[in-house]
């Protein structure tokens, strides 16, 4: 039952009801909900890990971060590199530091909620 537990959270922080998952991927009504009683097929659990932005491991029980740790540093980067101090030019690489670590903090932060 892990599985159907950890997408109806992810649901719930996306503000979304079992249903709308199951519209927004084509899957037929109650098809999120036999979660409850069997394991998804691997396409079916890869498919809701990339609707969710998450990792299989982390809908399998097998992890409970959210996001893997790989990401997180790919979405500090993107964030870093769209960044420009006061006068419209890239940050300092000690600007970059102090704000990798602000942004780490947030999302580390966000994704334990």
């Amino acid at each position: 039952m892990i599985v159907f537990e950890r997408v109806q959270l992810l649901a719930k922080k996306q503000g979304k009801s079992i249903n709308d998952v199951e519209n927004d991927l084509g899957y037929s009504q109650n098809t999120l909900y036999r979660l409850k009683r069997s394991n998804p097929s691997s396409k079916k659990l890869q498919e809701l890990a990339d609707y969710f932005h998450t990792t299989t491991d982390y809908l399998l029980g097998r992890t409970d971060e959210a996001i893997a740790a790989s990401d997180i540093d790919m979405e500090v980067e993107e964030a870093l590199n769209s960044m420009r101090s006061y006068q419209g030019q890239p940050i300092s690489d000690e600007e970059r530091e102090v704000m990798r670590g602000i942004i780490k903090g947030y999302l580390d932060n966000k994704n334990k909620k």
